[in-house]
């Protein structure tokens, strides 16, 4: 994901509180392919369950939503 991709996907909304959650089978977009089996996803969603980014690295999407002054909290 570029630098300019990770800005669309993260609106301005500085401090903002983004959820980390493993995404479930049959929950990705048909554009997105299925990952190999025994893969996780995890996605980011605003407050509002608006998803914002998916990542197959549970850590990554922490550090992502904290670059983009986001304050990530994991669902499970």
């Amino acid at each position: 994901m570029s630098d300019h991709d990770l800005q669309t996907a993260f609106p301005e909304a500085a401090d903002e509180i983004v959820y980390v959650r493993e995404v479930r089978e049959g929950e990705l977009p048909d554009s997105i392919a299925p990952p190999p089996s025994g893969a996780k996803i995890y996605a980011i969603h605003d407050s509002n369950g608006a998803r914002l980014a998916l990542t197959d690295d549970r850590g990554l999407a922490f550090k992502l939503a904290r670059r983009n002054d986001r304050k990530p909290m994991s669902v499970h």
